[in-house]
Parts: structure tokens; C-alpha cells; sequence
């Protein structure tokens, strides 16, 4: 059953983190519209190869914005704010969110309460760098690192590392997802709407679960540790004949049956038996399995450690992983119908019904105010020769 096919959602975005999040909401079926200035745009259209040959269709902004229409519309005009009212009021809109600054709500005429007075159960979500007290600008690598994030990420000895996703930006379309899901409940159980501030320094910093409490609490240094791990051994990367595998040994029972192969014997030692002699003489300890691993091939060890139940994993690179079975058979598809291109799109968090109905199909990324006859003519109900004076007066 596709729960949210009747849903609307008018997203004023830009950049990373709120395109995420309504693509994820497309994936569900949502209807998303996607509103950018008639002149400035998103930034993100320009970046990556113009693989298309087409202005502001650039490859980086074709990744996450699949399955959406586009539109534009000046909110810094009075008519432009109409405009919107009645894209609100026609369009039915379930969901509005924007990741502007907030001094520029009122302005342009999205706060809370404007749009609650046009539609009173509307879902309003803004995404901030800092909170809605706050008027900082704020971009993935800043974020990581006042979160903490860019602190805990890189060797011991080298300098902080930024993450290799932004996870800033996508951990917050995360968290912004399962609010909106308990806005929809609420609205459903109690006919009300709500308001979402979301900042996206306090979701990074949510994920500090053991930090924050060793820290806080037990006044314990918590920093960088390369491909190690602080409270688990042996836990690394380590080179093979083939390649590099990752294996993590997360109790004293893998432990004992790692060191009951033939290969691994030499180090079934009595101060090796528990995790803390084990952490204690890591680097000794990490040095005498590389040497073993760097005479084994990845694939033997993997077929090894498997029949063992010892997690281990081949470190893939990005077209290995997706050949991955698990993953290929979940890959999203996005065709140009105008230039035949077709996009490989990357697998969603869960299948949903929607995309289960569309074979895993999102129409393709909208082009610059692509959707603005179908939306402001046919939706709206303006002539073309509105379209013609909005243009010409900078509105759309």
C-alpha cells in the first residue's frame, strides 16, 4: 500500500542536505516540488561535470534529485508571496520546508505562522546550521567540525580528517525524516500540524553516543584512531597478498576461535584471552596478524573467517561495491527521455512500495523551472501571458 501517494510536498532548497531529504520523500511517492530563485538557483546544479551540455544540469546535482519537479518563484517580491499562498492552497500542501537562513522567513514570507494561516495543518520544517536563533552559514566541513565529527576522524599522530560522505548534511535529512514521519502521525491522530526546527550541529553531535558519555561522565580522552579501535581488539585494516581487509574481532568467543585455526595459533596466549590484553598490546599484536595476513589472499581469509563466524569484509572500492549482489539488485534508475541518458542512482536506505511499483525508477532531476507551465497554468490556473509578465518582472 503506497501510504504517502497523495502527498505534497513544496521544498524552497538548495545545496545537500534538504535535496536529500525530499528525494528520500520522493522515494516514498511523495509529489515534490522543488522552488529555486529565477536567478541565483541552487549553487548545486553548477558543480560536477556538464556531462549533458545544458546550463545548471551539472552531474553533482543530478545525484540526489531524482523523482522531483522543479519551479521558480521570487520570494523577495510581494507578487512572488501570492504566488505562493495559492501554491499552498491548490497544490494542498502536506509539507514545507526550506534550509534559508532564519532572518529570511519572514521575509520572504515562509515562517511558520504565514503558512499556518494559509493552511492550518500544514508541516513546516526549517533546516539550520545552528538552530533557528542563529544565522550562521554553515557547509558540511564546518559542521563536522564543530560537531566533533572531523576530531574523531584520521590517524592518532595526523591531522583531523574530513568524513568521506558528508555526513552532516545527510544525517541530518535523516533525522529530519523520522520527524516529519512523527508530524504525519500527529497530524493524522490529531488533525494538527506542527513546526520542525531542525539544526544540523545538534543531529551531528548526536551521533557522539560514546564520546559525549566517556567524556562528560568518566573524564576519559576520546580522539582519533585511525583504522583501530579504542575498546576493541584486534579491530584494523590489514594488507593481503590481494588487496586490504577489514576484520573486527568483537568478543573473547571470536577470539578463541580466530586463534583455533592452524594459522593464528602462535597467539592463542593466556594475556591475550580477554579484550583488555588484548587492547593493552594492540600494536604488538596488530604487527604479528599483518604479518600472517600480508602471506594470505583476501578471498582465503574471507572464505576463513566466514566459516568461523568472524566479521571480516574485502575493503571495496566504489564500482565493487556497486557489483555488490546486495546492493546492485537495489540500485535506482533515472532516465532522460530528452537526451537518452540514463542515471544509476544510488540504492535507497529500505525498498518502499512506491519504488517497488516503478521497478526502482524516479523520473529524472527536473531542469531549471521546468515544471513552471504545468504548475503555475495548469495547476495555478495563470495564461501563458501571466508566465510572460512574472518573467519579464523577475517574479518566476
Amino acid at each position: 500500500m503506497e501510504l504517502f501517494k497523495d502527498m505534497t510536498v513544496l521544498s524552497l532548497e538548495q545545496a545537500t542536505t534538504l535535496p536529500y531529504l525530499t528525494y528520500l520523500l520522493a522515494q516514498d511517492g511523495m509529489s515534490v516540488v522543488r522552488m529555486e530563485h529565477p536567478i541565483y538557483g541552487d549553487p548545486n546544479r553548477m558543480i560536477g561535470d556538464n556531462y549533458l551540455k545544458e546550463e545548471r544540469m551539472n552531474t553533482y546535482y543530478l545525484c540526489i534529485n531524482a523523482g522531483k519537479k522543479a519551479i521558480t518563484l521570487n520570494l523577495g517580491e510581494e507578487s512572488g508571496q501570492e504566488i505562493l499562498g495559492k501554491l499552498i492552497t491548490i497544490l494542498q500542501v502536506d509539507i514545507f520546508a526550506t534550509n534559508q537562513l532564519p532572518r529570511n522567513y519572514v521575509k520572504l514570507g515562509i515562517d511558520y505562522d504565514k503558512l499556518k494561516s494559509i493552511k492550518p495543518d500544514i508541516i513546516w520544517l526549517g533546516m539550520t546550521g545552528f538552530g533557528p536563533e542563529v544565522n550562521e552559514a554553515a557547509y558540511e566541513p564546518v559542521l563536522e567540525a564543530r560537531s566533533g565529527l572531523m576530531d574523531l576522524t584520521g590517524e592518532p599522530d595526523g591531522d583531523p580528517q574530513s568524513l568521506g560522505i558528508p555526513l552532516a548534511d545527510m544525517g541530518s535529512s535523516v533525522h529530519a525524516y523520522g520527524l516529519i514521519m512523527k508530524a504525519l502521525l500527529k497530524r493524522e491522530r490529531t488533525g494538527e500540524g506542527s513546526r520542525i526546527d531542525l539544526s544540523m550541529l545538534e543531529s551531528s553531535a548526536s551521533w557522539l553516543t560514546v564520546p559525549t558519555t566517556l567524556t562528560a561522565s568518566f573524564n576519559q580522552a576520546v580522539t582519533r584512531t585511525g583504522n583501530t579501535h579504542q575498546f576493541f581488539a584486534p579491530v584494523s585494516v590489514f594488507k593481503t597478498k590481494t588487496g586490504y581487509v577489514y576484520i573486527a574481532v568483537g568478543n573473547d568467543r571470536q577470539w578463541k576461535a580466530m586463534v583455533g585455526l592452524p594459522l593464528f595459533q602462535a597467539l592463542d596466549k593466556p594475556e591475550y584471552e580477554k579484550n583488555e590484553g588484548r587492547i593493552k598490546d594492540v600494536e604488538n599484536l596488530n604487527q604479528s596478524l599483518g604479518r600472517i595476513f600480508s602471506d594470505m589472499t583476501s578471498e582465503d581469509l574471507i572464505t576463513m573467517f566466514n566459516q568461523i563466524g568472524l566479521p571480516i569484509s574485502n575493503i571495496n572500492s566504489i564500482p565493487q561495491v556497486l557489483e555488490d549482489p546486495l546492493i546492485k539488485r537495489r540500485l535506482l534508475k533515472s532516465k532522460d527521455h530528452r537526451s537518452g541518458l540514463e542515471l544509476t542512482l544510488a540504492a535507497p536506505p529500505c525498498t518502499t512500495p512506491f519504488l517497488q511499483s516503478t521497478d526502482q525508477t524516479l523520473s529524472f532531476p527536473p531542469r531549471f523551472g521546468e515544471h513552471n507551465k504545468e504548475i503555475y497554468c495548469d495547476v495555478l490556473g495563470y495564461a501563458e501571458s501571466d508566465l510572460t509578465a512574472f518573467k519579464e518582472k523577475g517574479v518566476i
